[in-house]
């Protein structure tokens, strides 16, 4: 069998680089013999996150640009310009047969030259609304693999393949793992679990609610598992208690989602994705702070179809409460939300991935 080459880039955030990893492995399964390359940003947490899972990675001068006038978005031609020249040189020496993106500021600049050196492309479009950067990259792109549908006034419609996100594969089955992951977050059997998610950064009005509204939960007998992210633990561990475990990132997110009973979470990609094959209650509170909004679309595709509770950062101090307390206290609407969010689960979304990669490399 002919030895393939593989080039991945996703990266910025876990949302980015968790679901170019799982591709990696699916296709690392089908063929053990294949070379794999990762391609991110400097200084970004995939240049650590992507060797802890086994792979090499290599680093562009590249960063997105930001909303104001900053000396960072002077640099940016100059960064971007270097990060094509650099993307250039690292795909002629690879000789890759495919090049996938998952998103992030290093997708963009690897797979334009890729697509302008003739080299197949894949894009992996994880939201609801895509971003600027894939709707440019798309019109090159060979196939585009959706976790939505109607997107057809972004992307061609001959090159859109629906899949799904692709979600660690440990997810798949939770239902067995209760037992063990009340062991290992040493949690009271007899209680309801809140889990809060803020993303692997961390999410500051997130944190400042459950601050907030604490003592509250806690008094209606709740313990909570509180991921409040890298950059505000230091903030926020002095809450951590026998009924507050507060974490800044979680490495067993299988046991974390089997240990809870009701989720709060930001409405990234990749995290509405593994909710839905999660299938717990969950309340999103998007961030409003990305690009296009499209957590807010995001959560909207599940909330429409009555898969979830939508709050608005604005809302949270007159709503957060009484909207907790009800969902609490309402076991039907509990069962409801997670057979409907479940109901929208594409568990076999990394398969299809790796099937169109591999049609598109074979029919080359």
């Amino acid at each position: 069998m002919r030895q393939y080459k593989f080039i991945l880039s996703g990266g910025g955030t876990g949302g980015h680089i968790y679901p170019a990893i799982a591709i990696a492995n699916e296709l690392k399964s089908r063929f053990p013999d294949a070379e794999f390359l990762f391609v991110g940003a400097k200084d970004k947490m995939e240049m650590q996150k992507v060797p802890q899972a086994g792979f090499q990675i290599k680093g562009l001068w590249i960063a997105g640009l930001q909303r104001k006038i900053t000396l960072q978005n002077m640099m940016f031609p100059l960064k971007l310009a270097d990060s094509l020249w650099k993307a250039k040189q690292i795909i002629k020496e690879f000789k890759p047969d495919v090049v996938i993106g998952t998103g992030g500021f290093a997708s963009g600049p690897l797979l334009k030259m890729a697509s302008m050196m003739e080299v197949p492309t894949v894009i992996q479009e994880q939201n609801s609304f895509p971003g600027i950067t894939n709707k440019l990259l798309s019109k090159k792109a060979d196939v585009i693999c959706v976790a939505y549908e109607n997107l057809e006034r972004f992307f061609t419609k001959e090159k859109m393949v629906l899949t799904g996100n692709p979600v660690r594969q440990d997810l798949i089955d939770i239902d067995g793992k209760r037992a063990a992951a009340v062991a290992y977050f040493n949690l009271d059997v007899n209680k309801k679990t809140l889990l809060v998610l803020g993303g692997s950064l961390g999410a500051r009005r997130v944190n400042q609610l459950i601050e907030k509204e604490l003592e509250n939960i806690q008094n209606q007998g709740v313990q909570l598992i509180w991921q409040c992210g890298k950059l505000y633990f230091d903030d926020y561990k002095k809450y951590d208690s026998n009924t507050v475990h507060v974490v800044d990132f979680i490495e067993r997110m299988d046991f974390v989602y089997a240990a809870a009973d009701v989720i709060i979470s930001r409405a990234g990609a990749s995290s509405v994705s593994e909710l839905s094959i999660v299938g717990k209650p969950v309340i999103f509170i998007p961030s409003p702070n990305v690009a296009e909004d499209h957590q807010t679309k995001n959560a909207k595709a599940i909330v429409d179809k009555k898969g979830a509770i939508l709050l608005k950062e604005s809302e949270l101090d007159s709503e957060f409460s009484l909207v907790f307390e009800a969902l609490l206290q309402d076991q039907a609407k509990q069962s409801q939300l997670s057979k409907n969010i479940k109901d929208l689960a594409m568990p076999e979304a990394t398969k299809e991935i790796a099937d169109e990669i591999v049609k598109l490399i074979r029919n080359k």
